[in-house]
């Protein structure tokens, strides 16, 4: 398997990165647990989180 340059620290952990491998699909409580009650969105793909460590450009809602 080919190793994947990442854009930034930590964007494997981050919404944007995980949506895209279907994390959302294959993991549905933990994805769950990661975006209810989100209190930030991501200025770059507009993603909402609970916590702003899982977006890449965070913004308080």
């Amino acid at each position: 398997m080919a190793k994947v340059k990442m854009p930034h620290p930590a964007h494997d952990k981050h919404l944007c990165y995980l949506v895209n491998v279907g994390f959302n699909n294959h993991n549905v409580s933990e994805f769950r647990s990661m975006v209810k009650n989100g209190k930030f969105m991501c200025k770059l793909c507009g993603r909402v989180a609970a916590e702003s460590k899982n977006l890449c450009k965070p913004v308080k809602l």
